[in-house]
């Protein structure tokens, strides 16, 4: 289940505890999360209290609990590793489990997903929010700029790159796509995502080696 109105997602586990997580939208606004402070087992919160706080380059905010609940596990990895929130926010992401105090009559704030999906969809048109298969840590807009002359820019880009990490590259050559395939078959880099918006394409890859 859904708070749409916080970007927060609810999930029941067997034990009666509730998994909550960042929704994907909210990643894709924040931009890369750099930083995670989570409330200690133990914390009692109420719906809407912050569960902590999360900072990205361009955004610092709680995170607002979709239930009241006793905080009874934290994911210590997310405190690590904070990109986790982008690259798997329903998964390996996820940032407490809560046993839930009001359940019954809270369940009326959250949405399930068939009920999000129109909210959903016009929350991503007006934050022209893009979700891809892997959240990038670099950005690069070549506009105007042959792919050959995008290639050499990309190589010098992957090159001081840590292996693992992902570019977005947005190029408006009508090229690209063969050459894309072309160079990640030369270079051993994965060629992770794409997807055309009008005369723009927009490749996602990961580094390999």
């Amino acid at each position: 289940m859904y708070d749409l109105e916080n970007n927060t997602w609810v999930k029941s586990e067997d034990s009666g505890e509730m998994t909550i997580g960042v929704t994907s939208l909210l990643s894709a606004i924040a931009g890369k999360f750099t930083s995670a402070r989570i409330r200690p087992v133990g914390t009692t919160v109420k719906r809407v209290s912050s569960l902590g706080t999360l900072e990205s380059l361009k955004f610092v905010g709680p995170i607002p609990s979709p239930i009241s609940g006793i905080v009874s596990a934290v994911n210590g990895e997310v405190i690590k590793r904070p990109k986790l929130l982008n690259d798997a926010p329903y998964t390996e992401g996820w940032i407490v489990r809560l046993k839930p105090l009001a359940l019954q009559t809270e369940r009326g704030f959250l949405s399930r997903a068939a009920d999000a999906t129109d909210t959903l969809k016009k929350r991503i048109a007006e934050f022209h929010a893009r979700c891809f298969k892997a959240f990038p840590d670099h950005e690069m807009y070549e506009i105007g700029t042959e792919c050959s002359a995008v290639l050499v820019h990309l190589n010098e880009l992957l090159a001081t790159a840590l292996v693992g990490d992902i570019v977005h590259l947005v190029t408006d050559d009508p090229t690209s796509y063969v050459e894309m395939v072309r160079w990640t078959d030369q270079t051993g880099h994965v060629f992770v995502d794409w997807r055309q918006e009008g005369n723009l394409f927009h490749f996602i890859v990961r580094k390999e080696q």
